[in-house]
């Protein structure tokens, strides 16, 4: 299905239409994990993309993209290799940079950039900042306590506070400086681990206390020029490291997207209550805005709730993602970087797809690396799947083990039942010793669906 998709099914005279309507792009990615893989991976089936570089990539990513080397967080590293490269447009995956600022550099230098400059950046590298732009502007989220600058003053707080209680770092902790807690013992150890510890660094020195929403989670994803945006398909992460959500928290262990996660209703309540009033604060603020704009929500029964805000794709829902996109990616990443970016092309392969994350031995807290990674042919020998990388290495011919999250093995399937069947049957085809993946990704909605399926048939 996908390879069809994206190659037999196109006909001489849309790929001379392509050629015509679209000029030809070279592009760089910043960044190495499964998110990448997936962006290179959509990148190249773009009449219009010539070459497609990748900084610093991995073992995978060298099968769809040239891998050059490249500190993230140097953004005059970055802007220097872009320049150098002759890229036409540079597409930023990690979060790192753009908070560093290198949206800011690229733009100095009159470089074509994908990514929000650093004050907007902010709504991802700072919780704090986030909770007060969206009190700001109105945009509905949880209640907040306060922001505490001390550990003492913020203990202090957890007299007065109702449980279950939410306790947020102010920085980037790659997802794990999060905890929600119905106990104040845990609650101060967290703090005392964030703010006293070297654990989270400067990430930790300002904490954030506010209020547990029940609900459903969901993650909402566009792609924006600052006033256009395309919706992208809504998907659902699994952040704990084991089956049922137990364990620690992780960067995300699996996505799935399916039709039907959300009514018309509910996504028209999405648009107009939180991203359009996002958009005309960020506007109004006079913070220009091209790239992803991440929507962390709580589907709550007052309504949804933004949680958090990222800015830029999710990982591993971009895996999800772009498995069902069915359109010029590459077209439209370079509209919106222009600021002319139309949302009215974006079209989505029906049915679902589902991401099940492959984990190193020990992670997240101290995962084994260097282990071989067997039997990667024989899983994606079904059309369905692509087999994204995130933490390898290619040497010899083979794929050796070289991060905490490994792979991202991804299907799509006309039903969410379909695509787990079809992503754990290619999982269960790889070989990598040691390695751990939950086996429950979307299988809550899939069951929900079946049920469904049954008392309409009667």
């Amino acid at each position: 299905m996908v390879r069809g998709v994206d190659s037999a099914g196109r006909t001489a005279v849309s790929f001379l239409f392509l050629f015509l309507r679209t000029p030809i792009m070279k592009i760089l990615i910043i960044g190495g994990g499964g998110r990448e893989h997936a962006i290179a991976w959509k990148l190249r089936q773009s009449a219009s993309v010539e070459k497609i570089w990748c900084a610093p990539g991995n073992g995978g990513i060298s099968r769809d993209a040239e891998c050059v080397p490249l500190n993230v967080g140097n953004v005059e590293a970055a802007a220097d290799l872009a320049t150098k490269l002759g890229a036409d447009l540079t597409i930023v995956g990690p979060e790192l940079p753009l908070v560093q600022g290198i949206t800011d550099e690229f733009k100095q230098r009159g470089l074509a950039i994908l990514g929000p400059p650093k004050m907007a950046a902010q709504l991802e590298g700072s919780k704090i900042f986030a909770k007060q732009f969206m009190t700001r502007n109105g945009i509905p989220t949880a209640g907040v306590y306060g922001a505490f600058e001390s550990a003492r003053a913020a203990c202090a707080k957890l007299k007065s506070v109702a449980w279950p209680l939410v306790v947020k770092a102010d920085g980037l902790c790659a997802g794990k400086g999060v905890l929600v807690t119905s106990a104040a013992s845990d609650a101060q150890e967290f703090i005392e681990r964030l703010m006293n510890g070297d654990e989270f660094g400067d990430a930790g020195k300002r904490v954030l206390l506010e209020e547990a929403i029940a609900g459903k989670e969901l993650s909402y994803i566009i792609l924006t020029d600052g006033t256009n945006f395309i919706p992208l398909a809504p998907t659902r992460d699994h952040k704990r490291a084991f089956d049922n959500d137990e364990g620690p928290n992780t960067g995300g262990m699996g996505t799935y997207s399916t039709d039907g996660m959300l009514t018309r209703e509910l996504e028209r309540q999405i648009l107009e209550e939180i991203v359009r009033p996002t958009l005309a604060g960020l506007r109004r603020e006079e913070m220009e805005y091209r790239g992803f704009i991440f929507f962390g929500l709580m589907l709550t029964q007052d309504g949804p709730k933004v949680l958090e805000y990222n800015c830029r794709l999710g990982d591993p829902e971009t895996q999800a993602i772009l498995l069902r996109a069915d359109f010029n990616f590459a077209a439209a990443c370079m509209d919106a970087a222009r600021g002319k970016l139309d949302g009215s092309s974006a079209k989505w392969i029906r049915g679902a797809s589902v991401c099940v994350v492959m984990a190193s031995e020990g992670y997240p807290s101290q995962p084994v690396l260097g282990k071989s990674i067997g039997g990667l042919e024989e899983a994606e020998k079904a059309r369905e799947v692509v087999v994204f990388h995130a933490g390898t290495r290619h040497e010899e011919n083979n794929y050796y083990t070289s991060g905490g999250r490994i792979l991202g093995v991804t299907a799509v399937g006309n039903s969410l039942a379909e695509a787990r069947r079809i992503a754990y049957d290619a999982a269960s085809r790889i070989d990598i010793p040691g390695a751990h993946y939950r086996k429950d990704i979307g299988l809550s909605e899939s069951n929900q669906a079946k049920v469904a399926e049954v008392r309409a048939n009667g």
